[in-house]
């Protein structure tokens, strides 16, 4: 299974400068792409076909004193901006044709110079490596020092370096990394996300929500007001914008942070794992959205699949329409209603339930029904 591992980059001044001009050739020869392919369709052409447009925008352009710096920097770098275009319109046409599950994808916008990430990407054909003493060699950008926190499980197929918006800079390699099963266990476990506790286990263990964006707020507000009164394009309000960056930066890792300990740690714990399926982003258009993105659901819950997938634990996602929250653990009753309000609640049957824990419960038994289904099960016991 392919892997991405990522590190921090820490490239020297004059590296800095050489990386900040192959940003720039990359999304150069990206327009160009796709400015020339919009310019066909426009005049009536045929679509320009991949060889045609590398022709085009990279061979042909360094020999005019228009693109002569284009020559700059390595020719992988270009090509592979124009492999993101041509995948990009790829799946612009297959979500138009219906081939394309998911959302609708758009098609390619030009990229800009402002963009608070920039990207660009080496092969294998770049030859770049890993030197002896642990640095990233690129070329015609040298040997970048690298902050190792762990060692590449296999030779790297690509790198891609990332300069974010707090001006931080990171390599991420794409390796194949074989599986890594797990000793087996017995133990499984069913998971109710929530925004009071971020999650309740069907053993009755509670995870708090740590809201991250709530208790950086006021920093955050400082930040903003300090960059608000800074004149536009003066290099203070510069400096002032890489500092709101950087205050949503340590947000964000404090966050992904948190959800792969405890990911990790539920995996390694169980050997099957049950998970309501949430539409994050329909409950993002509601009055919870602050909350809702604050929690990070969807990151956790990506977590949990490729790390179950890579330790050969099963995870299975309960339909978000299963009735969790008002179905009673006990008898199986379902009540008519369930405000947000009501935490615990009483059955007829006399059993008494803590809301969060009798849906984790729930998750936990229709995961199991799910699994054994999937497996060849009986879909209906025996009376």
């Amino acid at each position: 299974m392919q892997l991405r591992y990522t590190f921090r980059l820490y490239p020297t001044p004059g590296q800095c400068a050489v990386l900040a001009r192959a940003f720039g050739c990359s999304r150069v020869v990206f327009n160009d792409g796709l400015r020339a392919r919009q310019d066909a369709h426009a005049a009536g052409l045929p679509y320009i076909s991949d060889g045609e447009l590398s022709k085009r925008v990279i061979t042909e352009a360094k020999k005019t004193p228009q693109r002569s710096w284009l020559g700059e920097v390595s020719a992988v770098v270009l090509q592979q901006a124009l492999a993101d275009l041509n995948t990009a319109y790829r799946n612009f046409f297959a979500s138009l044709s219906g081939k394309r599950k998911g959302p609708k994808a758009a098609p390619p916008r030009f990229r800009s110079r402002k963009d608070n990430r920039q990207v660009i990407r080496f092969t294998r054909n770049a030859r770049f490596q890993v030197t002896a003493g642990g640095k990233l060699r690129l070329p015609k950008i040298g040997d970048v020092k690298v902050r190792w926190s762990r060692r590449l499980p296999s030779e790297p197929s690509s790198v891609t370096v990332i300069k974010d918006a707090a001006g931080r800079y990171f390599a991420s390699f794409v390796v194949e990394a074989a599986g890594e099963p797990l000793p087996q266990t017995a133990a499984e476990i069913g998971i109710d996300l929530g925004l009071t506790h971020f999650a309740v286990l069907s053993d009755g263990r509670k995870i708090g929500n740590r809201r991250f964006l709530r208790r950086a707020e006021r920093r955050l507000r400082k930040a903003q007001q300090a960059l608000s009164r800074k004149a536009k394009g003066s290099n203070n309000r510069a400096k002032a914008v890489v500092k709101v960056a950087r205050a949503h930066a340590r947000v964000a890792d404090a966050r992904r942070d948190f959800a792969h300990q405890l990911s990790t740690r539920i995996v390694r714990e169980n050997q099957a794992v049950m998970v309501e399926d949430l539409a994050v982003k329909g409950l993002a258009r509601t009055r919870l959205a602050k909350s809702v993105h604050d929690a990070g659901w969807g990151q956790f819950t990506q977590m949990l699949t490729y790390k179950a997938a890579r330790h050969g634990r099963t995870l299975v996602k309960v339909d978000r329409w299963f009735p969790s929250s008002k179905l009673c653990s006990a008898c199986g009753a379902v009540a008519e209603s369930m405000p947000l309000n009501v935490r615990s609640w009483a059955c007829p049957c006399g059993a008494v339930h803590d809301r969060d824990v009798n849906a984790a419960k729930n998750i936990l038994a229709a995961g199991r029904a799910e699994r054994l289904n999937a497996c060849g099960g009986t879909v209906r016991p025996a009376a």
